[in-house]
């Protein structure tokens, strides 16, 4: 059996960022089931490697959460492009696995399909277009109606389709009927990060000893919203609390909240950059909670951040400021707060109690460890991915 995966954002653990599509791609390989990535990256020339027994093959087309939202757009585009012509490669191939965002990488998907026979199942981590309009970014009438349309032909087209939140899971049913729409959540890797005694030494160099630490980590951009995340120190300052904040990540954003930071005076926060995995297991070690912060915009409940389950498997409270599943997974195991986006002061009123109550913290921050391990473990999650394929090809063979 043979899968072809396409993501443009395919991310190794040595790189750092969301690696979903890796271990996706790896769960395949060790059920003896050969897969191919097609993914993208900022050198001027196409390459192929192997990545940890993974054939991945590298299209020369630049990408940074730091561009203007058009120069993104065009990104996309030309990966679609370039993903639909190296598609002809595999088609021997018995499924396509198509990874967005881009929403545009199942007309890649869709292309493959008609010209080469190859079936796909397509993700949806994110909604589009439904999430640039929410934002502000697509405002004209005529290309939300287009993308809508391009939006209801891919799920019609993919023979089946991976959702990541029970929110966007019940999208694609009220929009599409009699699809197969799987729920497979962002992954806890349970082994990888794992509740630890704090490192004096790690307290010490990033100067946090005996400080109540409150960590975001990844993209900074628009639809994060973290000048809440600032507000929140700023108002934790003003009460004269003993809780550092840390913000580890990059993106268009960043400059703007550190000139922010310095303006306020904050000096309870501190500026950490990107880092891989390594990086980001020592900064979740020194840290007692984990902080999920989005705009205040409808859409952005629906998603699956990969920053939550990290949290959950490192044994942190975990802290968020939008309503939606999450929320209610959250307050139902007694593992995290949620704290009012529009009044940073309630976020005061609500981490008190984890100050004064360090049995209260160990509490909640148990119960993430034993959340991510009972129904969001990598290891649980990759067998539920991998046996979508696996009876699908049993009945393909069959039909032969």
């Amino acid at each position: 059996m043979k899968v072809l995966i396409i993501h443009q954002h395919f991310n190794t653990p040595q790189k750092g960022g969301a690696i979903r599509s890796y271990y996706l791609a790896k769960a395949l390989l060790d059920r003896g089931i050969s897969t191919v990535v097609i993914t993208a990256h900022n050198e001027k020339d196409y390459s192929k490697a192997e990545v940890d027994g993974i054939e991945v093959h590298y299209l020369p087309v630049s990408y940074d959460n730091k561009y203007a939202f058009s120069a993104r757009i065009i990104s996309f585009l030309k990966f679609t492009v370039g993903a639909a012509r190296l598609g002809e490669k595999f088609r021997d191939f018995d499924y396509c696995y198509a990874i967005s965002v881009p929403l545009t990488v199942g007309v890649a998907a869709i292309w493959i399909k008609k010209f080469y026979k190859v079936p796909f199942i397509f993700e949806v981590g994110d909604l589009w277009p439904e999430a640039p309009i929410q934002l502000g970014f697509i405002n004209n009438a005529i290309i939300q109606k287009a993308l809508y349309s391009l939006e209801k032909r891919i799920y019609r087209s993919a023979e089946a389709i991976v959702a990541l939140s029970p929110s966007i899971k019940e999208h694609i049913e009220n929009n599409v009927a009699n699809k197969k729409v799987y729920l497979i959540t962002n992954l806890a890797d349970c082994n990888f990060f794992l509740p630890e005694t704090k490192s004096p030494k790690l307290q010490e160099q990033l100067g946090v000893r005996g400080k109540f630490v409150v960590t975001y980590s990844g993209a900074v951009g628009i639809a994060n919203g973290l000048d809440y995340f600032l507000e929140c120190a700023n108002a934790s300052r003003k009460a004269e609390l003993p809780i550092h904040f840390l913000l580890m990540g990059e993106g268009a954003l960043r400059e703007r909240l550190m000139r922010s930071a310095m303006q306020l005076g904050l000096s309870n926060l501190s500026f950490e950059d990107f880092g891989n995995r390594d990086r980001v297991k020592q900064i979740m070690n020194i840290s007692d909670a984990s902080f999920i912060c989005y705009k205040n915009v409808p859409v952005l409940q629906t998603g699956s951040p990969n920053k939550f389950f990290d949290a959950l498997a490192a044994g942190k409270l975990v802290v968020i400021n939008f309503g939606g599943w999450i929320k209610k997974e959250i307050e139902n195991n007694h593992c995290g707060i949620f704290v009012d986006p529009q009044h940073p002061t309630d976020f005061i009123k609500k981490i008190i109690p984890f100050l004064s109550d360090s049995k209260m913290l160990v509490h909640y921050q148990m119960n993430s460890r034993a959340l991510a391990e009972k129904k969001y473990s990598r290891e649980l999650l990759s067998k539920k991915f991998v046996d979508i394929f696996v009876p699908r090809n049993r009945d393909k063979k069959a039909q032969r």
